[in-house]
């Protein structure tokens, strides 16, 4: 009965150490898919920065070009003015000579 005592006790030992092992082997295996899961969403979230500078990047140019624009548009609405005040003088003027014609027709 003795001789298969120790035996025993080390059968239990051997399945105590082997069912923490599977345990720690488990908790290592979680810990490794958190870890890629994180590194993976880390890798993501740098991803989306780089996408959200170059639409930045974009946006700013776009904000440019229409600032660009609307300088190129004031200076065409000064010259529509200049233009227009020509063709009023120029028509006040054509009144004027008509005025003349039709005083001297008389």
């Amino acid at each position: 009965v003795m001789a298969t005592g120790p035996p025993d006790s080390q059968a239990r030992f051997g399945q105590s150490v082997k069912g923490l092992l599977t345990e720690k082997v488990n908790t290592c295996g979680t810990d490794v898919i958190a870890l890629t899961k994180q590194v993976l969403k880390g890798s993501r979230s740098s991803e989306l920065l780089g996408q959200a500078a170059r639409n930045m990047v974009l946006q700013e140019d776009a904000i440019l070009h229409s600032e660009d624009s609307l300088r190129k548009m004031a200076i065409i609405t000064t010259h529509l003015q200049y233009q227009q005040e020509a063709i009023q003088k120029n028509v006040e003027q054509s009144s004027d000579l008509q005025d003349q014609l039709n005083h001297l027709l008389k």
